[in-house]
């Protein structure tokens, strides 16, 4: 049976329950929805491309627990499907819709080799461009690097990519950091970007945090965005005439 036709089993049910409340069969209701919260949590499952051994682990319960929950012969506690949701990186109330996931899994495992083979590209004409920018000879950068010339050459040319050990090296000898070579322009790199944003946030001291957090304080926030922004000698202009104010 597909989850459409659960759906609609559910739908039918619901309208029986209204017109006759003495026929509803609640033991078979709660099987529907079991089934439905099976279907549902597979669908997150396979769409954050996570195992059923993954997600046992996560829970600490058996392969054989997951795949009774998933069949819908057995139901997982709201607890359990909150961490769920977190690992699978789906809203809890997912598990409680009536819709799967819009996501293509064939697409998505067919779209991961290009993305790679393109970043890769994307990657080595970065090394390039940085090797230029600092004026960095093949010869000399390999000589700095202790990687050969041809090597480096090719990683320029993305064939291949550099492994990340090498590519920091490269990095750091042309005065570049990680962030030079991250993806910032998909999907992809909005979430990472995303990511490394929350890391630094929640790495400030608690009181800035929640002085960020607080709506009524954006304001002060924009003021600060546009001070960062000033030139070195308009700053230290407004500095003085907020001296001459308060003296």
């Amino acid at each position: 049976m597909s989850f459409e036709d659960f759906a609609a089993r559910m739908k039918a049910k619901s309208k029986s329950r209204d017109n006759d409340e003495k026929t509803y069969d609640f033991s078979e209701s709660y099987r529907i929805r079991a089934k439905m919260i099976g279907v549902l949590l597979c669908d997150a499952r396979l769409s954050a491309a996570r195992t059923v051994e993954d997600c046992a682990r996560l829970l600490n319960v058996s392969p054989a627990q997951v795949e009774l929950w998933e069949h819908g012969d057995e139901t997982p506690t709201l607890p359990q499907l909150e961490l769920l949701a977190y690992y699978l990186d789906v809203p809890v109330s997912h598990f409680w819709g009536m819709e799967t996931l819009k996501i293509s899994r064939g697409g998505r495992e067919d779209i991961q080799p290009e993305y790679v083979r393109l970043r890769g590209r994307m990657i080595g004409a970065l090394l390039r461009q940085a090797r230029e920018e600092t004026g960095v000879s093949l010869e000399a950068l390999s000589e700095t690097c202790g990687i050969p010339v041809d090597q480096i050459n090719g990683y320029e040319l993305g064939e291949p990519t550099p492994p990340m050990h090498e590519l920091s090296v490269l990095a750091a000898s042309l005065k570049k950091g990680m962030e030079y070579f991250l993806e910032s322009s998909s999907q992809i790199g909005e979430l990472l970007a995303t990511r490394e944003a929350w890391k630094h946030f929640s790495e400030l001291p608690e009181d800035v945090r929640a002085f960020a957090a607080d709506p009524i304080n954006i304001g002060f926030i924009h003021i600060a965005v546009m001070l960062s922004k000033m030139p070195a000698d308009r700053l230290r202009q407004i500095g003085a005439s907020i001296l001459d104010i308060t003296m």
